[in-house]
Parts: structure tokens; sequence; C-alpha cells
């Protein structure tokens, strides 16, 4: 058998019968310890590891086959061999097998009989442990792998596996792995139940293994947990490609057997995960650098107005949204727009691309707002037959602070000022649709009022109003701070936290006073 040998309790009030048994079994390789009486036997086993159970019969306090129900009842995978001098008859033999013993010896025992029937009980609860511990770390395997295929970023994954190999071994667990920009970082977790942090790792001029599963003697070098004392660790490493770094698991030794499916199946499932992490999150940063390549470059720097834009992807999309905003100085006015292309994908950001230009030409060539909405929508109806967009366009005067504003099924634009909030109400069908259009709106923005323009991103949610979010949006916007792009940031940190997923687009001016 391998490991250290099995520890065996003989029980027994005969001091010579004991000292029989303990002699053969000592002999034949087992490590035993002794007790007299039934009481003596079970609080042994409550507090010493005790591999199998050597049991009389016949004991002065208790019944050696209720001593037998009570082991079983508190350590059911802990084997028992009754042995008797004086109950030998049928039903004193199926009494003891019915109540829980495993194999029942009637005196006189010969040495090898005993000595075999320990090693086949232990054989056979040997597998069966094998085979329980096998089924539960399978168990938590299918459960790590389906956490580290939902983790929604690179630190969650890690976080999940460092965690989830911690609960299957049982002990302190390190998974390092690169991210798509080339960090280096390590999920830690320092033993089962206790979460899991991500730290940097830095991989010193010794380096990592790179077999399947390696024993690393040094386990000093993976010094980011207390691994047990006097213990090495092993590294099971996988990738995918050849082009990717390899990802590591790290456990103690003593965790493992022979044969290590577990570990070697964990760590293909954490770098298959890592692996489609990585896709995301390197296709999700060409997706983003994608769309802020079509928005403007830089904001025109205009005397007498302050002018401040935020613009967020949706952060939980590997696709491109339809949000779009649009500054620029044309003939001594500021031509602002924004608008929303239905829908979440590279289609719906080249559909907004196509807008974003057409705005421009029409306004260009000296087109009013409502002029450049129709223009826009004849042309979308004729290009772009299946799309529909909201869009809001509006001229301003910088020294005047007159505006002209036209709205396709926009969100109404706010102005605060001085503590007063108010929303300039467009009602108009969306880009996509025949219908009759209203003239442009004309208003004057007045000196140090702020004009805030933005996407439905902001206020729309799943569980409120559009009521409710208007509402929102007009409290946070009742005092506008003085640096207009902080404003717009505690907008976006108040009314659209990172977990609510959806594109989101800002613009605000103000008039100097």
């Amino acid at each position: 058998m391998d490991g250290p040998p099995a520890t065996v309790l003989v029980v027994d009030d005969s001091r010579t019968k004991r000292y029989l048994l303990v002699s053969w079994l000592t002999r034949a390789g087992f490590a035993v310890v002794e007790a007299e009486t039934g009481a003596e036997a079970l609080s042994r086993v409550a507090v010493e590891p005790v591999d199998l159970v050597v049991l009389d019969v016949r004991l002065p306090d208790l019944s050696g086959f209720e001593v037998c129900e009570r082991i079983k009842a508190d350590h059911p995978a802990l084997p028992v061999i009754h042995v008797s001098a004086h109950a030998v008859d049928v039903v004193d033999r199926a009494q003891g097998l019915t109540r829980g013993a495993d194999a029942y010896l009637a005196e006189p025992i010969e040495p090898e009989e005993l000595v075999a029937t320990a090693h086949a009980v232990l054989r056979y609860y040997q597998a069966r442990q094998r085979a329980e511990l096998l089924a539960e770390r399978l168990t938590g395997l299918a459960d790590t792998t389906v956490a580290v295929h939902a983790a929604p970023n690179f630190t969650r994954l890690l976080e999940e596996a460092a965690a989830g190999a911690a609960q299957i071994f049982k002990c302190p667990a390190i998974v390092v792995a690169e991210t798509f920009d080339g960090d280096c970082v390590a999920g830690v977790s320092a033993g089962p139940g206790a979460g899991a942090t991500v730290v940097p790792w830095a991989v010193d001029d010794t380096g990592i293994p790179t077999g399947s599963t390696v024993r690393v003697d040094d386990s000093a070098h993976w010094g980011l947990v207390d691994w047990p004392a006097g213990d090495t660790v092993t590294v099971a490493a996988a990738k995918l490609r050849e082009d990717r770094p390899p990802l590591y698991v790290v456990v103690p030794t003593a965790t493992q057997t022979r044969r290590t499916p577990v570990l070697v199946q964990l760590s293909q499932a954490v770098a298959a995960a890592v692996e489609a992490q990585r896709s995301f999150d390197e296709e999700h940063r060409i997706a983003v650098t994608l769309q802020r390549s079509l928005l403007p470059r830089r904001i025109p720097e205009i005397a007498g107005l302050d002018l401040a834009v935020r613009y967020e992807p949706a952060s939980a999309q590997t696709e491109v949204g339809g949000d779009f905003y649009e500054l620029v100085m044309l003939d001594g006015h500021l031509l602002m727009a924004i608008g929303d292309v239905a829908g979440h994908s590279l289609h719906a950001a080249t559909v907004m691309a196509e807008l974003r230009h057409a705005v421009r030409a029409y306004a260009v060539e000296g087109h009013q707002p409502s002029q450049i909405l129709h223009r826009v929508n004849e042309m979308m109806r004729t290009l772009l037959p299946a799309e529909l967009a909201t869009l809001c366009v509006l001229l301003l005067h910088p020294q005047t602070g007159r505006i002209r504003l036209a709205s396709a099924g926009h969100l109404p634009a706010l102005i605060s000022l001085d503590g007063k909030v108010e929303f300039v109400e467009r009602p108009a069908p969306l880009l996509g649709v025949r219908a009759q259009r209203p003239d442009d709106l004309e208003f004057e923005l007045p000196p140090g009022a702020t004009l805030v323009l933005y996407t439905d991103g902001l206020i729309e949610r799943r569980d409120v109003t559009i009521d409710e979010g208007l509402a929102a949006l007009a409290a946070a916007a009742t005092g506008v701070d003085s640096d207009l792009d902080a404003f717009c940031q505690r907008l976006l940190d108040e009314l659209a936290p990172p977990e609510i997923h959806d594109d989101v687009a800002v613009v605000a001016v103000r008039r100097s006073a």
C-alpha cells in the first residue's frame, strides 16, 4: 500500500488476547494503538487518526455491537472487524455484520487470517475513499469550470480559478496567467473558503516550468501563500495556442497522487477560459478604438463658451455601439449634434459614422438644423431603409447665445442655470420614418447657463420609468461644477455606474457669465 502504514485500533479487555493481536498486526507492518473498553475506543476514534478498528464483541462496559454502531454513525468510512471467542454462532455473526461490521472473525484466529482480512478491508475502503475523493474533486472541477467561463473580466476569472483550486484540493493555491496586454498576474487563495485576490506576478530568472505537471522543489519561489511545512509544490501548465504564454495552476505536492487528472483538467479548463477572455478583451479594445476613431478627435476652443464631453462604450459588450456626438465651428456658429443608432454592433457603428458625416456635410452646405434632419432622413430612407436612429442638432451663436434646435425623436436637451433646471422639449419622429417634422426651435442660452445633450444610456433603466430617469438627471444637474469636465464625469458616476451596460454620450456647453 502507498503512503505511511495504516493505523489499527485494537479494542479488547483481555490483556493477553490484546497482546497477541497487537503483535500480529505490528509484525505485518501496521501501526497499532490499543483500548481496553468501549468508551475508551470511542474517545480515541474521536480524536486520533485511525484507519481500522479490530473490536472484541464482549467488553466490560458496552457491547461491541453498540460500539461498532456508534463508530459507524460518526465515521462511516472507518472499517471495523469484530473478533470474539464466545459469540461465535451464526446469529452472533449475522448481528455483528448487520449492525455495521465489515468482517467477523471467530476465535481461534490464525495470524495470517487476521492480517489478510485487515488488508482486504483496508483495500476496499481505500478504493472507496479514492473514488469519493475523485468524485468530490470532479464536482469541484465542474463548478470551477462554469465559474471561470462565466467570469465578466480577467481579474474575476483568476479569482474564481484560484478559489476553485483551493476548494478542490483543500489547500492554498495560485493561478498565474498573462493578460492580452502582456501583464503577468496571479490569483492567490490561502485555502478553501478563503476567497482569492489578484496580484502582479514577477517571473524571476529561474523561470516557470513548462511541462503539463512538474514538481518544483523550491516552494519559496511561489511564496505568495503559506505552503505546508516541508512540502514542495506541483505546477500544472496548459496553453491552447503556441504563440500564447502558458497558464499555471500551483498546489502543494501532498495533495496529488501518482496520477493527477483533476489538476491537469483544471489547468486546461482555466486555460480555455483565459484564452477566451484574452480574445474578448482584445476584440473589445479594437472595437472601442474603432468607435472612438469615428468620433471628433478634439473639442474646439471657442471664446465665451466652455465645452466638455464624455463618451463611455458599453462596458460588458465586445461590440461597438451607435452613440455619437459632434462639435465643430462652421461659419461663426457652433454645430452641436448627438445621436443614437439602434443596436450594439459593428453595423450600428458604421451607420453611426454615415449619419455623422451626413450631418457635417449638410451643415457645411449651410442648411439649418431642421433641414439637416430632413436631408439625413431622406438619405436614411433611401440608402439605409431598415435603420432607425434618434438625433438632435443645434447651431449656437457664441456671442449672442442664440440657438436653433431640431430633434428627431431624441431625448430633450437640459438647461441648468442658478440651481434651476429646464428641459427643452421638441417632440418629433425618429430618423428613418416618413413623417412631418416641426420647424427649428429658437431660443437663447442665458449667460452662465449650461446646456446638456445626452444619450439614453445616461437615464434609461429597466427597473425605472423614463420620467424617473429624467427626474434623476434634473436633480444631478441642479448644481453645475465649476469644472465642466468634472460635471460630465459626475453625471456618469451618479447616473450610469459601470454595472449599467450601455453606451453613454454626454455633451455640455456653458456660456460665460
